[in-house]
């Protein structure tokens, strides 16, 4: 029975590590429609090579006004731009050209079997959507390459997933508006009980 345990216990552990070696993008204050940060999660698969090139393809049919990238140590980075034949809209801006593609190279060993970094971009306008998904090429140092490309379309997760992002919807500015009216009015109300009480105070002692 040990035994068995112990081999089951095993089998969770390979597809827990299988299912968490993926690259992965998440997002502290991405919202549809507005601007944030993307973070890609990209960990060392192999065990006899290291990641030294990781290619992030923005999405084409979304693209975004603006992109900025993080500065790395130990990685050079290189944007791919896509210019347009017509001016396309994006958000409040129009556009002639847009990066389509963000590319960091390892200057050193880049990430090492067994270890994982991560790669951050600031983007926006953010399209109004669900969701965005975005295809990474993963290069090695023995120059084999992973592409994390396949889009999930049912509840089995491919072998290659694409990162996906969900977002959340962004707050109406009808909605903004009235949250700071109602935050001013609140604090007002303070400071008008803030007197009175104070006020109270003065004659009660006057009295007294």
């Amino acid at each position: 029975m040990r035994v068995c345990a112990a081999i089951f216990s095993l089998a969770l552990i390979g597809v827990a590590s299988a299912s968490s070696a993926h690259v992965t993008v998440t997002s502290p204050d991405a919202t549809a429609g507005g601007f944030g940060k993307l973070v890609f999660r990209v960990p060392t698969e192999s065990e006899t090579a290291s990641t030294t090139r990781v290619m992030v393809d923005l999405p084409a049919k979304t693209p975004f006004a603006f992109v900025s990238t993080q500065a790395k140590p130990g990685w050079t980075v290189s944007l791919t731009e896509t210019r347009h034949d017509k001016p396309i809209k994006v958000g409040d801006f129009t556009l002639t050209k847009t990066v389509s593609a963000v590319t960091w190279t390892a200057n050193g060993s880049g990430i090492t079997p067994r270890q994982f970094d991560e790669f951050s971009l600031s983007v926006g306008p953010i399209a109004k959507a669900k969701s965005l998904s975005f295809k990474v090429k993963q290069g090695y140092s023995d120059h084999s390459t992973v592409d994390w490309d396949q889009v999930q379309t049912g509840k089995t997760e491919p072998e290659h997933p694409a990162p996906t992002l969900k977002l959340i919807a962004e707050k109406p500015q009808q909605a903004k508006s009235t949250d700071h009216a109602s935050r001013g009015l609140a604090i007002a109300a303070l400071a008008i009980a803030a007197a009175s009480y104070l006020l109270g105070l003065r004659n009660n002692r006057r009295h007294a």
